[in-house]
C-alpha cells in the first residue's frame, strides 16, 4: 500500500517545487508551468493541487474551480493529473481515490478532467485512464487531432502539392517573426469575429507576454505576397510536438495558396526532427460535429486522427478505488 498521502492545495510559495516537478514529468508540457498557466488568472478561480508521499511531491493536478464542480484547468488545451516516470500504477489508484476523498471532504461533487493526448507524453502515462475506469467516470466529450508522424512516410496530396507550387510562383514569403500584431490584429481576430462571431482565446497582449515567457516554445510564422501578411500560424512547440494553436489566412486571397505553402515548409523542414505535427481539432459543439473540409485539408497533408477524450466523475465514487488490488 501506498502510504502518507496527503493533498494541498497551490499557494504562491509553491511556485518554484510546482514548475521543477512539471520538468520532470512524464506526460508534461510547458502549458502546466505555472507562468502559463497564471496569465489568466483573473479569468479563473484556480484550485491545482499537489500531491505528497511525506515530503514527497508525487503528482500534481493543474484546476479550477466553479461553485461545485472542479475543473481540469479551463484554461489549458489538455490538462490532469501530472505525475513522474517512477510513479506505478497502483500509486496512481491511490492517488486519484485520495484526490475525489479530499475534493468531496472540500464539498465538490464533480470533477471535469480532460486528458493529455497521448502524443504529448514523454513516455506512455495512461495509468490515469485506468484509474477513471475504475471510478466509473463517463466519457462525456471526444475530440479528434489531426497528428503528423513525422517519424513515418507521409504522402501529401496531389492538391497540397499544387497549392504549395501555386505560392512558390506567386512569389510567396514565410517570416517567422516574435511580433503578433500583425497575424492577430489583421488576419486571426478579424476571421473569427466574421466567421464565428468569436475572438482569439488569447488576446495580443496575452501571446506576447506568453512569448516573453516561453520565446522558444511559442512561435509566429507569417506569410506574405506584396509586401502584406496574407496568413500565418501560431505554434505552441514543446519536447515532442508542434502544435498549431492558430492557423488562419486572409479569405480574399485563397487562390494564392498560400496555406499550402506555408505548412508544407513547417513540416518538411522547420518541425522535420519533432515526433509529431499536431494541426489540432476539426471538431465542434464538444467533439459532436466535424468541419469535414477542414479535416480534409489536414488529412491531406499525411495527418491522422489521435483523440483526446474528457471525463466526469462524481467525487462520492472515491469509494469504488478501495478493494482494486489483489
Amino acid at each position: 500500500m501506498v502510504k502518507n498521502l496527503s493533498i494541498k492545495q497551490y499557494q504562491e510559495n509553491d511556485y518554484e517545487i510546482w514548475n521543477t516537478f512539471i520538468g520532470q514529468a512524464k506526460n508534461a508540457t510547458f502549458l502546466f508551468h505555472r507562468d502559463f498557466i497564471e496569465y489568466h488568472k483573473d479569468r479563473f478561480q484556480d484550485y491545482s493541487l499537489l500531491i505528497f508521499e511525506g515530503k514527497k511531491l508525487l503528482a500534481v493536478l493543474p484546476a479550477n474551480k466553479v461553485e461545485t464542480i472542479l475543473y481540469s484547468h479551463q484554461g489549458l488545451t489538455y490538462g490532469g493529473l501530472i505525475y513522474k516516470e517512477q510513479t506505478k500504477l497502483k500509486t496512481i489508484i491511490a492517488i486519484f481515490k485520495l484526490l475525489l476523498l479530499f475534493l468531496k471532504e472540500h464539498k465538490i461533487e464533480k470533477v471535469y478532467l480532460k486528458t493529455i493526448p497521448s502524443i504529448y507524453h514523454k513516455k506512455p502515462a495512461e495509468e490515469i485512464l485506468y484509474a477513471l475506469f475504475l471510478a466509473k467516470a463517463q466519457l462525456i466529450r471526444r475530440d479528434s487531432l489531426s497528428v503528423i508522424d513525422l517519424s513515418q512516410e507521409n504522402p501529401i496530396s496531389k492538391i497540397r502539392k499544387r497549392g504549395c507550387q501555386k505560392g512558390i510562383q506567386k512569389g510567396l514569403i514565410i517570416k517567422e517573426e516574435t511580433d503578433f500584431d500583425a497575424f492577430w490584429n489583421e488576419i486571426l481576430t478579424p476571421n473569427l469575429l466574421d466567421k464565428h462571431l468569436a475572438k482569439p482565446a488569447h488576446s495580443l497582449e496575452e501571446i506576447m507576454r506568453l512569448k516573453m515567457c516561453f520565446p522558444e516554445n511559442i512561435r509566429q510564422f507569417n506569410v506574405y505576397y506584396e509586401g502584406n501578411i496574407v496568413a500565418g500560424t501560431t505554434v505552441f512547440e514543446s519536447e515532442n510536438v508542434a502544435h498549431c494553436q492558430y492557423i488562419s489566412q486572409y479569405e480574399q486571397e485563397e487562390t494564392l495558396g498560400s496555406l499550402d505553402f506555408l505548412f508544407h515548409h513547417l513540416i518538411k523542414e522547420v518541425f522535420v526532427q519533432k515526433k509529431f505535427f499536431d494541426f489540432g481539432i476539426s471538431n465542434e459543439s464538444n467533439g459532436k460535429k466535424l468541419n469535414e473540409g477542414l479535416s480534409y485539408w489536414k488529412e491531406s497533408f499525411g495527418a491522422s486522427t489521435v483523440i483526446h477524450d474528457f471525463y466526469e466523475v462524481e467525487t462520492a465514487n472515491y469509494m469504488l478505488l478501495e478493494k482494486v488490488l489483489i
